[in-house]
């Protein structure tokens, strides 16, 4: 008959309860401005997708009133205009 051999069970190895806490806090916190992070770039490309849409109309608007006036120059101040003159290049 042979012998029975007993395995060694490995040593369980571990930090200390305080290092432990101190990983998961950093962790919590690091989790936490990660989620921020991406919050902020939702509102950066929402703020992107309004400025696009606001162009596109500035344009259409300004289309629109060089096609009634010409080129002109607006004064925002008071809604006057000046015609804008082109200088021949020759």
């Amino acid at each position: 008959m042979s012998e029975v051999k007993t395995m060694e069970q490995p040593t369980v190895k571990s930090i200390t309860t305080e290092e432990l806490e101190n990983v998961k806090r950093l962790q919590t916190e690091l989790q936490q401005y990660c989620n921020s992070i991406g919050g902020m770039e939702v509102q950066k490309a929402k703020a992107i997708y309004q400025v696009n849409m606001l162009e596109n109309e500035m344009d259409e608007t300004k289309k629109a009133i060089e096609e009634k006036y010409g080129p002109i120059n607006i004064n925002l101040l008071d809604g006057t205009y000046e015609p804008v003159v082109v200088e021949d290049k020759e």
